[in-house]
C-alpha cells in the first residue's frame, strides 16, 4: 500500500558547481533530477514511508533517466505519464555565498503542462492514505485543472491533503494570479505549508498570527510556517508550536522545503489520528526541521535528501 501520493513537476535541475556567482557568470553546472514534488517522493522513500510520484515528463532521454531515478529510490512511478509532444521541463540555478537561489526555467510548454484530468491515475488516489501536491503545477490553466482535479478526488475520498506553498513567482502570469492559485490549493487543504516569504506575499506579514487570521479555514487541520535559519512553527486551530532548527553548515538550499515536508508527513504518518496532540505534533516538526537542515549540506536536491539514519542520528547528537 502507498502512504503518499505526490503530484507535481519532475524536472532536470542544472546546479553550478560553484556558489556566489550570478547565473550568467556561471561556467559549468551539475545536472541534478529534481522537482519539488518528485523531491517529496524520494525523501518520503528515503526515510522509509511508501511514496508514489504522479505528473507528467516528455518521452525524451531526460524524461526516462528521471523516471529511473524514482525508481531506484523506491517510488512507485505507476502514475507518472510521458508525453512526445513536448520535452522534460529543466531549470539553471545560481547559489548565492549562503546557499539561496534563483532559478531560470525552461517550460515553453514542458511535458508537464500538458497533464490531463483524464490521465489523472485515480486509483492510485483511492489507495493511499495522503495526497501532496504544490503551486508550481497551478501556474498555467491546464495543469492546474488537472491538479485540482486530483486533489479534489482525494478530499472526496476523505484522505488527507497537503499543499506546500512553494511560490515560484516567475511561472504565473502575474503575482495577482499567483495569489489566487495558491488560495484554490489552500481550500483543498488539510496540511498546509508557507514559508515566512510566502505568507508575506499572500498577507504581508510574516507572522504565524496572519496565518490563522487570514488564510485559516475549517478544512484545515495543521498550517506551517517556515521560518528559515530560526526554524518552524505549527499552527492548530487552538495552539501554535515553535519548533528550532538544527545548526549545519549549508551549502545549498535547493531542495530543503520539499525535505522539510518530506520529514513532516514521514512524522506524521505514524498516527495522522494525533494532528491535535502537542508532544506528537512537536516530535514531527522537530523530526522535519532536522530533514530540511541535512537537505542543506549538499548541492542539488534529490542527491541531498538524506536517508532516516542520518536524521536520527542529527536528532541524537542535538538532543
Amino acid at each position: 500500500m502507498t502512504d503518499v501520493v505526490c503530484f507535481g513537476d519532475l524536472l532536470i535541475d542544472f546546479v553550478p558547481t560553484e556558489s556566489g556567482q550570478p547565473l550568467a557568470e556561471v561556467q559549468t553546472f551539475r545536472r541534478a533530477p529534481g522537482g519539488a514534488a518528485a523531491n517529496v517522493a524520494v525523501g518520503l522513500a528515503r526515510l522509509g514511508a511508501k511514496s508514489a510520484f504522479m505528473g507528467k515528463v516528455g518521452d525524451d532521454v531526460f524524461g526516462h533517466v528521471l523516471a529511473d531515478t524514482l525508481r531506484n529510490e523506491g517510488v512507485d512511478t505507476g502514475p507518472l505519464r510521458f508525453d512526445d509532444r513536448a520535452r522534460t521541463a529543466l531549470a539553471f540555478v545560481s547559489l548565492k555565498a549562503d546557499g539561496e537561489r534563483d532559478f531560470l526555467f525552461y517550460r515553453h510548454p514542458s511535458a508537464d503542462m500538458l497533464f490531463t484530468t483524464e490521465e489523472v491515475d485515480q486509483e492510485a488516489i483511492a489507495r493511499a492514505p495522503v495526497f501532496h501536491f504544490d503551486s508550481i503545477s497551478m501556474a498555467a490553466p491546464g495543469p492546474r485543472e488537472t491538479v485540482l482535479f486530483a486533489a479534489d478526488r482525494a478530499r472526496q475520498a476523505g484522505k488527507l491533503v497537503s499543499f506546500d506553498a512553494n511560490l515560484r513567482l516567475p511561472l504565473w502570469a502575474s503575482a495577482d494570479d499567483a495569489r489566487a492559485g495558491i488560495r484554490q490549493g489552500l481550500e483543498r487543504a488539510t496540511i498546509a505549508k508557507f514559508s515566512d516569504d510566502e505568507l508575506d506575499f499572500m498577507t504581508g506579514s510574516r507572522g504565524a498570527t496572519a496565518m490563522r487570521n487570514e488564510l485559516w479555514h475549517d478544512g484545515l487541520k495543521l498550517m506551517v510556517l517556515s521560518v528559515g535559519k530560526s526554524g518552524s512553527i505549527l499552527v492548530t486551530a487552538d495552539a501554535e508550536l515553535e519548533i528550532p532548527t538544527f545548526s549545519v553548515k549549508a551549502l545549498d538550499t535547493t531542495g530543503a522545503g520539499d525535505g522539510f515536508v518530506a520529514g513532516l508527513l514521514a512524522g506524521l504518518m505514524h498516527d495522522l489520528d494525533r494532528l491535535d496532540d502537542r508532544d506528537f505534533l512537536y516530535a514531527a516538526g522537530r523530526f522535519a526541521n532536522a530533514v530540511g537542515a541535512l537537505t542543506t549540506t549538499e548541492r542539488g536536491a534529490i542527491p541531498a535528501l538524506p536517508r532516516r539514519e542520518q536524521v536520527e542520528a542529527l536528532l541524537k547528537r542535538s538532543s
